[in-house]
């Protein structure tokens, strides 16, 4: 199958910055005819993990984040805006 007819939300990378951890996802998807990408960035202070926890619980926690956000409703702004 095609990543994006599976609404896939995908684990890219861990990175540190000033504000702290993050772990990052990529987004894939269709719905209605419209094939969308996203990139998502979840702070690992905000999942329920440690720093000391293996790092396939931070990911898997982080990720149960990003699926939750994936799942906004988008608005759009109209032309007007642009």
């Amino acid at each position: 199958m095609d990543i994006a007819e599976n609404n896939l939300v995908r684990f890219i990378s861990i990175t540190k910055k000033k504000d702290g951890l993050f772990a990052n996802f990529r987004v894939k998807g269709m719905k209605g005819g419209a094939i969308f990408s996203s990139s998502i960035s979840v702070d690992v202070s905000q999942a329920n993990v440690h720093a000391g926890d293996p790092l396939e619980k931070i990911i898997e926690e982080c990720g149960r984040i990003a699926v939750r956000m994936s799942g906004i409703k988008f608005q759009f702004e109209g032309l007007v805006q642009v």
